[in-house]
């Protein structure tokens, strides 16, 4: 990997002996959409999964990870994590909860280490792309390893 600057990322799954790929992406301040990360490295849109933060009515942060192509169900979310309502979190705050900022957020390596859920979309796939945790870098590695590495709970909280 040289002439790349790992990322924390990179690093923890390097320590822990998970196989992955990188890919650099061209990308515009103003589009950080998922779309263009699909349409730009040349995969299906549902083979690159975008990370969100939530916070519950308890107080606590949950990330939900899920395909470009859909959107997050708070219902359908909260109901997953046990808990009675989730919003996602300020944009503002991102960098401060998690260690990332928005376009770089990644499930691998946030400040601490939060519940996880994929959406069972992942199950339907081999590989799976998430970001690296710095825009225009992202990481492509096998979906079970992902939900494994995250020790992630895989469910239904999509509106496709």
């Amino acid at each position: 990997m040289a002439g790349i600057k790992k990322t924390n990322a990179m690093r923890i799954l390097d320590k822990a002996g998970v196989d992955y790929t990188y890919h650099e992406y061209e990308y515009d301040e103003n589009d950080l959409d998922g779309h263009h990360v699909a349409d730009y490295l040349g995969i299906p849109y549902e083979e690159v999964f975008k990370t969100l933060t939530a916070v519950s009515d308890k107080g606590e942060y949950l990330v939900f990870c899920i395909s470009v192509d859909d959107e997050v169900d708070l219902k359908k979310a909260a109901k997953l994590a046990g808990v009675k309502r989730v919003e996602m979190i300020h944009v503002k705050d991102l960098l401060n909860v998690t260690g990332y900022i928005r376009g770089g957020c990644s499930p691998i390596g946030m400040k601490k280490t939060y519940r996880t859920f994929i959406d069972e979309m992942i199950e339907l796939v081999d590989t799976v792309s998430v970001s690296a945790g710095a825009r225009g870098l992202q990481i492509r590695m096998a979906a079970k390893d992902l939900v494994n590495f995250t020790n992630a709970t895989v469910g239904d909280f999509a509106i496709r």
